[in-house]
């Protein structure tokens, strides 16, 4: 059992720490026990996916893609050729290198909303070493 310190819960969930702790007391997140009192990592995780809030994808189109991630644009950096275009889509940092001629296309320019759509044959999942 993979157990999260609080406030290290509240991180993830973008909470306060009494947050988590009236989560645990309302028994909407496991506790896993000790001292001090820890957060079951699987609890905490369906929690965060049942409660998760994005911002509506406005396009309304139908794609094979399921990673899409809408945010606002907070950067253009672009030459002749490439662009790097980087977007926060709620807590995520999400960066797109893309031609210029995209950007100009897609009217792309900090503060524009927009929906960055993944599509990858590789994923790679990473853990700390103490946790295994």
């Amino acid at each position: 059992m993979t157990q999260i310190r609080v406030s290290e819960a509240a991180a993830f969930l973008g909470v306060s720490t009494d947050t988590v702790r009236r989560l645990l007391s309302a028994n909407e997140l496991e506790a896993a026990g000790g001292s001090p009192v820890t957060v079951d990592g699987a609890s905490l995780g369906r929690y965060a996916r049942d409660h998760a809030v994005a911002p509506a994808d406005r396009l309304g189109v139908a794609r094979s893609a399921r990673n899409r991630f809408v945010g606002i644009v907070t950067e253009v950096v672009s030459d002749a050729v490439m662009s790097q275009v980087e977007l926060q889509c709620g807590p995520h940092r999400v960066v797109s290198l893309m031609s210029t001629e995209s950007v100009r296309d897609l009217g792309l320019e900090p503060g524009v909303v927009a929906t960055a759509v993944v599509k990858a044959t590789t994923v790679i999942v990473e853990t700390a070493e103490g946790d295994r």
